[in-house]
């Protein structure tokens, strides 16, 4: 007599490698791909290739294959949890490649952030570029008095008409000095070393979000030099917002439009909130911040400065003041 068998069948796997993948694709970012966007006089930025949009940072998050089953609304909402909440990984996802031309001077700056690949436009090879940043008469910046590696305000027209004339004169001299090397067959190498910073320079410059988000947040803030803050805002408002509008909106909402309390800040605010100026003020004397000098007035204190700041868009007065 036969034996009867009972057969399991097995559970259906799905084969992911059967199933295409395909590019993403930002028809936004495609429009101005490879597109120079003007910035300064002579510089510019372009998108020359990307990986990855939003929708590649939820599946990141997702740990999921294909386009997914979520809804346009619950990406946001996740994206915005992420950027909230400093889940950094799936903005890694997403690559960007850019051509830019910069002077020298802000690309020293630029290039300090070691979170990119880097490919410059070498003078020991090829010739230097014919260009330099100009000043109109009305843009010279003067020292700033509190922030030693900051401006605040600007020189007279009058001044800035010698200045700028000066100016047109130092970079034509300099640049009549090299190609007289060249002539006389010095080394590009070495002909070179005399080219003033203001000089434009090309590099190709290939970064991921989480760290080009970094870059702009340091480099479009108030307080950074306004050159470079100049090529953040092209990058961030124009590339960045085109290709990861999501992202952005949720890096704009939570980095760059909004404000962080210290453990002492939070204390002088609920003192105010709570009607109790003297409180606010005791704390802010026992952080050592109502120092005051021999004529009466507080002495410089950055972190009080910046407190303070934050009372007045707050719609808070300054208790000790």
């Amino acid at each position: 007599m036969l034996q009867s068998t009972h057969v399991t069948e097995a559970p259906h796997v799905t084969d992911h490698t059967a199933t295409p993948i395909e590019r993403a694709c930002v028809p936004a970012l495609d429009s101005i791909l490879g597109k120079p966007l003007r910035v300064l006089d002579d510089g510019f930025v372009r998108a020359v290739d990307y990986m990855g949009n939003d929708q590649a940072v939820v599946q990141a998050a997702r740990v999921s294959y294909g386009a997914g089953t979520k809804k346009v609304s619950q990406d946001r909402g996740l994206i915005r949890y992420l950027m909230r909440h400093h889940h950094t990984t799936p903005f890694e996802m997403c690559e960007i490649k850019l051509h830019v031309r910069v002077p020298m001077d802000t690309w020293r700056q630029w290039i300090r952030h070691r979170t990119a690949n880097v490919n410059e436009y070498s003078t020991r090879y090829s010739l230097a570029i014919d260009s330099a940043s100009s000043t109109a008469v009305d843009r010279w910046r003067q020292q700033a008095m509190s922030n030693r590696q900051g401006s605040d305000g600007h020189l007279c027209v009058q001044q800035g008409q010698h200045l700028t004339q000066r100016e047109q004169q130092l970079q034509q001299l300099s640049q009549e000095v090299y190609q007289e090397r060249i002539a006389q067959g010095v080394a590009r190498e070495q002909a070179r070393k005399d080219l003033p910073l203001s000089t434009y320079t090309e590099a190709y410059w290939k970064i991921d979000l989480h760290n080009l988000l970094h870059f702009l947040r340091l480099r479009m803030d108030s307080c950074a030099q306004q050159e470079i803050r100049a090529y953040a805002h092209t990058i961030g408002h124009q590339l960045v917002k085109s290709w990861c509008p999501l992202v952005w909106e949720a890096f704009m909402d939570y980095h760059v439009n909004s404000m962080s309390f210290s453990v002492a800040e939070t204390h002088i605010i609920k003192s105010l909130a709570q009607n109790s100026s003297p409180r606010a003020i005791e704390h802010a004397q026992q952080l050592g911040w109502l120092g005051r000098k021999d004529n009466g007035t507080l002495k410089t204190h950055r972190e009080r400065q910046e407190c303070e700041q934050k009372l007045l868009q707050l719609g808070f007065a300054i208790p000790w003041r």
